[in-house]
């Protein structure tokens, strides 16, 4: 075989990336070491020059010596970094991270572990399961790495017995039943001696199964591939000339081919792919981790942390986000702070909502905190300032993790993966301290309420008007609005439709923003109150508990829900925005009255039927209940 051709052999060979874990000496280091050594993929050079340098006295070789590559480890005999060693065999390639076992670099472990097709935990026969054991199966998991092998080592020193074998398997799978592993397999090994770890062991004819390296070449992974949902995060726009605009990046995830109808996110505008390009010519489908150029046959506003999908699968696409943190940083999670995160080619800045837990993984307990120290993982909610295009990491690994940056020293401080959002019940943490700071802030210094209100003559007060869309609740108010502005007063529309397109254009129709949209408003009439005005407000606010804290925000003494009932019917057919429509062809969610229930408030202070009596009686309706409740002088 000439060269040409056992590169080009070499280059079709499947590759498998995998990561050793475990705690401080339970011999990762010298697994590998074994492991390269006996398969052949040591030079003769390296290998005299950790002989010379083992000194040991029966002259025996340190394998560690082969990864442990800083001084200080080899002065400390410990792993401090993430060592990178590739290997093959005839069968497959192999990148191996070999990964610190000591708790304090578990950061240091868990980024070796981001991109592993395979982990191997080690544990020593002598010790049994650690807690830094279970914490290194833990992020394994946390990390949805699909295959896991629990290698229970220097079973030399144990007398190769099977019942101390038996017992650690026993008391690990008891453990890793909480965690997200479909594949976990068992191998007694001596990584010392090599008993099992490229040829069978004849201390252990008890043992009926593979040696690790042949488990290695055989463990299949081609299903672990997410072929399915074609994600292309753009890094780069190529522009050589007035001919040729493409799209730069790697396929994440899924197959594109010339022709697919695909979309940019997130601004939703559509187009075909034109051509697949790259430097060695054209193809007609791409798919991870090739890197290429994309041509559309339409000109698109795309840019630099924009996302290509497939027209009818789409990722999610919001600011609201919950994940679970690896904190990596010496100063712990600041709940105050905004920090950067790092998603596929996009960068955003984001605050902290919330810490829902954090997670004591030797119990896999949850635990309360407000904030993540390091090392430490827990579950916390994101809001970010502009819009990502990310998938659950259980579905799409590529897509559903990211890093978060300290601003100000630009420092990597977390590492996190997406997870499944809990039902929106309430406003997310952080809006919710404003809500409180309301009645706890210190008094004004400046200019009162009160003296505002009685400078211009009037009560403040805010009408929130509920009801679906088109039921008139904007004609209502704007008439209102009119009505009062006759009689001399200062009131103010704040208009849910105006507000989507103007202060809220980012938001849609997910549970979170319809919730986030509710807090603005609320936040924006407080304000209005404030200054002494009338605040006429007018959005769906279809969830009856969201509307509960709006009514916190504004103040229950100047709060008035005025429920606009009308039949969705009526609704529908006289509709000017077309979202019904959207609705009911898929595109819209979460619309009231059509694929979300509009919970219909149970005490309203009014309640106003437009189909039945007309916009103008409605109005009259309402300056009745002003009035009524004193916020109005009657008139003369």
């Amino acid at each position: 075989m000439g060269i040409q051709d056992f590169l080009e052999e070499n280059e079709k060979k499947e590759l498998l990336r995998f990561t050793t874990a475990g705690s401080v000496d339970d011999g990762k280091s010298t697994l590998i070491g074994r492991l390269l050594h006996d398969s052949k993929n040591i030079y003769d050079d390296h290998l005299a020059s950790i002989q010379n340098r083992a000194g040991s006295a029966d002259g025996s070789v340190d394998w560690a010596l082969l990864t442990d590559g800083l001084k200080a480890e080899r002065e400390q005999g410990i792993t401090i970094d993430v060592a990178y060693r590739y290997f093959s065999t005839p069968k497959r390639k192999f990148i191996i991270a070999d990964t610190p076992g000591h708790e304090q670099y578990t950061r240091n472990m868990a980024t070796g572990a981001s991109t592993a097709d395979l982990a191997i935990i080690l544990i020593d026969a002598r010790n049994g399961v650690l807690e830094q054991s279970k914490r290194h199966a833990f992020i394994s998991g946390l990390l949805q790495i699909p295959h896991m092998v629990v290698a229970v080592n220097k079973m030399d020193l144990v007398d190769y017995s099977q019942d101390v074998f038996e017992s650690i398997k026993e008391e690990f799978s008891a453990f890793a039943a909480k965690l997200m592993v479909h594949d976990l397999r068992f191998l007694p090994i001596s990584a010392l001696l090599g008993d099992n770890v490229v040829n069978r062991s004849e201390n252990m004819p008890w043992y009926e199964g593979e040696p690790l390296l042949a488990l290695l070449e055989t463990v299949h992974i081609a299903s672990d591939h997410n072929f399915v949902d074609f994600r292309y995060p753009v890094q780069h726009v190529l522009r050589p000339n007035l001919n040729f605009r493409g799209f730069c990046g790697q396929v994440a995830s899924g197959i594109v081919r010339k022709g697919d109808q695909v979309v940019a996110l997130p601004s939703g505008k559509g187009s075909r792919v034109k051509s697949i390009t790259t430097l060695d010519g054209d193809l007609d489908e791409a798919f991870p981790p090739l890197s290429v150029t994309l041509t559309l046959e339409d000109e698109i506003d795309i840019s630099r942390g924009d996302m290509i999908a497939h027209r009818h699968n789409r990722p999610k696409i919001g600011r609201h986000f919950e994940a679970m943190v690896v904190w990596m940083d010496e100063e712990p999670l600041d709940r105050e702070k905004t920090y950067l995160i790092k998603q596929t080619t996009r960068t955003a800045r984001v605050m902290v909502d919330k810490i829902h837990y954090r997670v004591d993984v030797n119990t896999l307990a949850k635990r309360d905190a407000d904030s993540l120290k390091l090392n430490e993982i827990g579950r916390v909610i994101f809001t970010a300032y502009k819009p990502l295009a990310y998938d659950l990491y259980e579905k799409n690994r590529a897509t559903g993790c990211f890093i978060i940056i300290d601003e100000a020293s630009n420092l990597t401080v977390g590492a996190a993966m997406i997870i499944e959002r809990e039902p929106v019940e309430k406003l997310p943490a952080s809006m919710m301290r404003g809500v409180n700071a309301i009645s706890e802030r210190a008094p004004q210094q400046g200019v009162t309420r009160n003296e505002r209100a009685e400078r211009i003559g009037q009560k403040p007060v805010c009408l929130w008007l509920t009801g679906l869309v088109s039921s008139g609740k904007s004609e209502i108010a704007y008439q209102l609005e009119r009505q009062l502005f006759e009689r001399g007063l200062a009131a103010k529309v704040l208009d849910g439709g105006a507000m989507r397109r103007a202060m809220n254009r980012e938001l849609d129709f997910k549970s979170e923003d319809i919730a986030e949209n509710l807090r603005r408003a609320a936040e924006a009439a407080h304000l209005l109150n404030d200054a002494g005005l009338i605040a006429i407000c007018s959005f769906v606010s279809p969830i009856a508990s969201l509307r509960g804290q709006v009514r916190e925000i504004v103040g229950e003494a100047c709060f008035l829900e005025i429920f606009v009932d009308a039949p969705v019917e009526w609704c529908a057919a006289r509709d000017q925005t077309g979202l019904y429509e959207k609705a009911k062809r898929g595109e819209v969610d979460n619309l009231a009255g059509v694929d979300l229930d509009y919970e219909r408030p149970q005490a309203p202070d009014l309640r106003l039927q437009p189909d039945r009596v007309g916009i103008d009686e409605a109005v009259g309706q309402a300056l009745a209940l002003l009035e009524q409740r004193g916020f109005l002088p009657a008139p003369e």
